[in-house]
């Protein structure tokens, strides 16, 4: 990611930031390179357990190419997909959770190592997300192949 590429995805983070500057601040001094960041303006997240989530991510990315952004949390048990607003209140997928209006997410900095929560794939500053409808069928055939590599 290029600094070009890094400035624009913090500065489209931070769009959602009820105070910017304490959050850049905080992303610069804090010794993680986190913050917290609310849900449900910009962007709503998905959250799928780790065996799912990551053939998700590989059907995902061989489907739309670049997909939107993806973190991954606790070591991997967890990848959250960041989704247009709103589909939290319309997601209806069993083992999934919504996280939309009235939460809060852990977000590190896009440009820089983290810990526990990482970046798979960086938002790119331009306010690309992962398709819903995409995500679904994705995830279904994450499941599909699974299940055709535990036959065989």
């Amino acid at each position: 990611m290029t600094a070009f590429q890094t400035k624009a995805a913090v500065d489209w983070l931070l769009s959602a930031a009820p105070d910017a500057a304490a959050c850049r601040r905080q992303w610069e001094r804090g010794p993680h390179g986190m913050v917290l960041l609310p849900a449900g303006a910009l962007w709503d997240v998905l959250i799928l357990p780790g065996g799912l989530g990551h053939p998700t991510l590989d059907v995902l990315s061989r489907c739309a190419g670049r997909p939107g952004p993806v973190l991954a949390g606790s070591g991997g048990e967890r990848l959250g997909f960041f989704v247009p607003p709103g589909t939290a209140s319309r997601w209806l997928g069993t083992g999934v959770r919504a996280v939309g209006r009235g939460t809060w997410i852990v977000v590190p900095h896009p440009g820089r190592a983290a810990g526990v929560v990482r970046w798979l794939v960086r938002p790119d500053g331009s306010g690309t997300l992962n398709d819903p409808g995409l995500l679904e069928l994705a995830m279904h055939e994450a499941v599909v192949g699974e299940g055709r590599r535990g036959g065989e």
